[in-house]
C-alpha cells in the first residue's frame, strides 16, 4: 500500500517535519492539532477556544485526506491542566455524535501558550 501525505491549505504551517494527515489504505492518521488560528498563526485564548480551534483544524486535516469527523474511530486528547477537562469535554461534544469514537485523555506539557492538542485515527469505507 502506498502512503499519501496531506497538508491542507487552511492548516497552520508545520514548523517541524511532519504531515497534518497521512492516509494508507482506508486508514487516516492525523498529527496532533492545536488551538492555533491558521489565519493569524496565534493560539486562541482559553481552553474552550483552543479546543474548538484544534477540532476545526482536525476537521480540515481529515477532509484533506478524504475523511470526516464521522469516520473517526479514535481520538487522543492532550491537556496541560486537569482542571480544563470539563471545559474541553463540553466543546468536544459539539464535534462528535454518538456512538462516540474511543478516546484517551492525558495530561502533558505542551509548548508555551498551548493548552490542548488533539489527534485522531479515521477509517474510510473501502
Amino acid at each position: 500500500m502506498s502512503r499519501q501525505s496531506f497538508t491542507p491549505e487552511r492548516a497552520p504551517a508545520a514548523a517541524d517535519p511532519y504531515s497534518h494527515a497521512v492516509r494508507i489504505g482506508p486508514f487516516v492518521h492525523t498529527a496532533g492539532q492545536v488551538g492555533v488560528d491558521p489565519a493569524t498563526r496565534q493560539a486562541r485564548e482559553g481552553v474552550e477556544a483552543q479546543t474548538r480551534q484544534a477540532l476545526d483544524n482536525l476537521r480540515v486535516a481529515l477532509a484533506a485526506a478524504g475523511a470526516s469527523m464521522d469516520d473517526v474511530l479514535r481520538v487522543g486528547v492532550y491537556l496541560t491542566r486537569a482542571e480544563d477537562f470539563a471545559a474541553m469535554n463540553a466543546v468536544y461534544r459539539e464535534f462528535f455524535d454518538a456512538p462516540y469514537p474511543a478516546r484517551s485523555t492525558v495530561y502533558v506539557g505542551l509548548n508555551p501558550g498551548l493548552l490542548v492538542e488533539i489527534d485522531a485515527l479515521a477509517v474510510l469505507e473501502p
